[in-house]
């Protein structure tokens, strides 16, 4: 089915799919009558009665996961565009403006040159480029991030040309430069230009201070005096704005028109919220709807750079299209990644979350907001599609028609004014206009608010990636990462837009599932946990707690377990993944169970009962020499010691001694029949561990497990094990 500009159809595993989850069910509900009969007839003693209940508990809440996780089963749909027929539809005068918004922080965390090569390859969009405006919000407040728009500005003059002249797909200076060899004598003079460039701006960063040789123009020299005045800090600041390039005035090194580029630093004061990058995203809604003003608004992270420069054109084939127009809120790209070694160590493509979840929602109401690669309607910010929200100022209306140049005293002016701290104080930003509020996960918040409006989204997933982003490459990153979603997650789902009470009657059921799915991450690392040491703990007891296996029921159990497996293996692959990353992804999303879903469980709790907790961190995208040659070779990287890890490292250490003890009672007489179910359960633990193993043991680089996580887990497991011994 389609149009012109773009089909859809049915993936053929949709009948499958609907057949299988409809005799798992069954499945299901055949397994809670076996706990309950469990626990009403064969539970007498105490501990009995403790250790039935917590199965049961167990897999009702992983019941519950897989019907949310069903829930993107069930008509998930592959769309295709044509771009090439865009131009019969649409005339390429008509093309729409759009707004690109970048965030940064943190320029130690987050490299300026990083963020220089994500804009330079988005300005370089195969787009007419007076109908492009880039703003980057700096809420770091850094001289160092300015000067490094500045230069960026400069280049953009030789470099957004040569991409056009040239043709080629690559527009991130850094990955082109790095892809082949380049023996031309203009991209030779291109890359010595920008190696230098480079070179200035990484220097910077590294003395913390600006040289005075480095800035020539005195212009240039009183904005960036703006920083040094007293009392100024990235917390406590007034709004800096400067438009380093101006689309009406000025053209690049071939007379061409270049995009608009604009640095916004908003204003900040220690007794006002800034609402983190919520915050800034609304600042830079309100400071471009006054100066540009475009009807379509792609929010971008700054380490997720353009990898396709034919995107602007596929996302105009979906919002050009009179069937989808109506009611299409946003257009959402797959967050893909460049750098995953081999077999992906630690999950970092989230190939469920960002590609096989989204491909199920969009054969529903459309898939959830990213954060990254998201192609908005300005107009989705203000209101449901039949009922518009008025701002409180006409110079922020969606469909006003900006008529003043950008650099013009009274747009500069109102521009100061909207970035201001203190403007939303009695105002619908936040919580009925804009990105929203109340949560440190902005992205699934917003894009849950919108269709729970009344928006439609819709999923591009082309061949080769848009976007192309930094992957973590070290497990702390990962598992801390996590830790702060499953949070913000936590803060939607018990609030009152909680999706299976609230989202469910705005969206209907299966959709208020698919957002559940997500919201509701944490709960698992209840099964998770109790799965990880009650088996095991009772089997070096000598207690046995699953069927044996000539029961019927054990049958039961071994298609439960392999009717799950197998199927979140089938979607890997048929997403062209491999056995092994799928491989990977599940021991993550073990150790995660082990990890981020409990500490971020307990956080959100801590935070509930009014207790000051850690608070956002930006993730480092700074990359260590030798930590990337470890990710190369697959080896997981510990380094630090971390509370996260402290967990499923005793996991691991139970997990062997109960094998090992299994192992010995089954050689001293000791019925398989018995003892299988709970061995099983300890081997495929231990085999999910071995990089914990290798860590604690068999390593000597600076990855290794440090001695003091080492031993707080060993305590951690004689305790539990001993504990165990003493009630049992």
């Amino acid at each position: 089915m389609g149009t012109l500009l773009n089909t859809y159809q049915q993936m053929p595993c949709t009948t499958f799919n609907r057949m299988f989850a409809t005799i798992y069910s069954f499945a299901i509900l055949a397994l809670i009558y076996h706990h309950f009969l469990t626990l009403l007839h064969h539970s007498t003693a105490f501990i009995s009665v403790v250790t039935a209940t917590s199965l049961l508990i167990s897999d009702l809440i992983l019941a519950f996961m897989w019907a949310t996780t069903t829930s993107f089963r069930l008509r998930p749909i592959l769309r295709q565009v044509y771009p090439e027929n865009l131009e019969k539809v649409l005339h390429k005068q008509d093309f729409p403006a759009i707004d690109i918004f970048i965030c940064t922080a943190d320029p130690y965390k987050e490299p300026p040159i990083n963020v220089v090569n994500t804009a330079l390859s988005l300005m370089a969009y195969d787009y007419p480029p007076e109908k492009m405006s880039v703003y980057v919000s700096d809420d770091g407040g850094s001289e160092l991030t300015l000067f490094a728009f500045m230069e960026a500005a400069k280049f953009a003059e030789i470099w957004l040309p040569f991409c056009r002249d040239s043709n080629i797909m690559d527009r991130r200076p850094e990955a082109y430069f790095n892809s082949n060899n380049h023996g031309k004598l203009d991209e030779l003079e291109i890359k010595a230009i920008y190696e230098s460039m480079k070179k200035r701006i990484k220097s910077v960063v590294e003395r913390s201070e600006i040289c005075l040789d480095y800035v020539t123009d005195e212009q240039q020299r009183q904005i960036i005096n703006k920083y040094r005045t007293p009392r100024f800090s990235r917390v406590n600041h007034p709004t800096i704005i400067q438009v380093l390039k101006e689309s009406a005035k000025e053209v690049d090194n071939k007379g061409q028109l270049m995009p608009n580029l604009v640095y916004v630093s908003r204003e900040k004061h220690k007794n006002f919220p800034h609402r983190f990058k919520a915050g800034a995203l609304n600042s830079l809604l309100r400071v471009s709807a006054v100066m540009t003003n475009a009807p379509i608004v792609l929010t971008q992270d700054c380490d997720m750079y353009s990898n396709d420069p034919q995107t602007l054109k596929r996302v105009l084939c979906y919002i050009s299209d009179p069937l989808a127009q109506p009611r299409l809120g946003y257009v959402q790209f797959p967050q893909r990644y460049h750098g995953v070694n081999k077999d992906d160590t630690y999950g970092g493509e989230v190939l469920r979350l960002f590609v096989v979840n989204a491909v199920g929602m969009d054969g529903l109401q459309g898939p959830n907001n990213f954060g990254s690669g998201c192609f908005f309607l300005r107009r989705a910010f203000f209101g449901g599609p039949t009922s518009m929200l008025q701002p409180e100022i006409q110079e922020l209306r969606p469909d006003r028609v900006v008529k003043k140049p950008i650099t013009a005293p009274p747009v500069i002016e109102l521009a100061h004014h909207v970035a201001g701290c203190n403007y939303e104080n009695d105002t619908k930003w936040g919580f009925q206009m804009g990105f929203m509020y109340g949560s440190l996960v902005e992205d699934y918040f917003t894009g849950y608010r919108l269709q729970c409006e009344g928006w439609k989204s819709i999923f591009c997933h082309p061949s080769r990636p848009a976007f192309l982003g930094d992957v973590p490459i070290c497990l702390n990153d990962a598992v801390s990462q996590t830790k702060r979603w499953v949070i913000g997650l936590l803060e939607v789902n018990f609030s009152k837009y909680s999706p299976m009470v609230f989202g469910a009657q705005c969206m209907g059921f299966v959709m208020g599932l698919c957002y559940a799915h997500s919201g509701l991450w944490a709960i698992l690392s209840i099964p998770i946990v109790i799965y990880s040491f009650l088996p095991q703990i009772a089997l070096l007891n000598g207690v046995y707690i699953f069927p044996e296996v000539t029961d019927s029921w054990f049958l039961l159990y071994v298609f439960l377990f392999l009717g799950a497996y197998g199927q979140d293996c089938y979607d890997f692959i048929l997403f062209d993944s491999t056995y092994k990353r799928w491989w990977n992804d599940q021991r993550m999303w073990l150790i995660k169970g082990l990890s981020s879903y409990p500490f971020g469980l307990v956080e959100y709790i801590i935070k509930q009962l009014g207790i000051a907790t850690q608070g956002f961190n930006v993730t480092s995208k700074v990359q260590d020499d030798e930590q990337t040659k470890r990710y190369d070779q697959g080896l997981m990287e510990f380094g630090i010691h971390s509370p996260l890890f402290v967990p499923f490292t005793t996991a691991s250490i139970v997990n062997l001694f109960a094998l090992i003890i299994g192992m010995i009672r089954l050689l001293n007489d000791s019925s398989l029949e018995k003892l299988f179910a709970q061995m099983f359960i300890a081997g495929f633990g231990v085999l999910n561990s071995w990089p914990v193993y290798e860590a604690m043991i068999l390593r000597s680089d600076k990855g290794k497990m440090p001695v003091k996580t080492i031993f707080i887990s060993i305590c951690f497991a004689l305790v539990l094990c001993g504990g165990a011994f003493i009630v049992l």
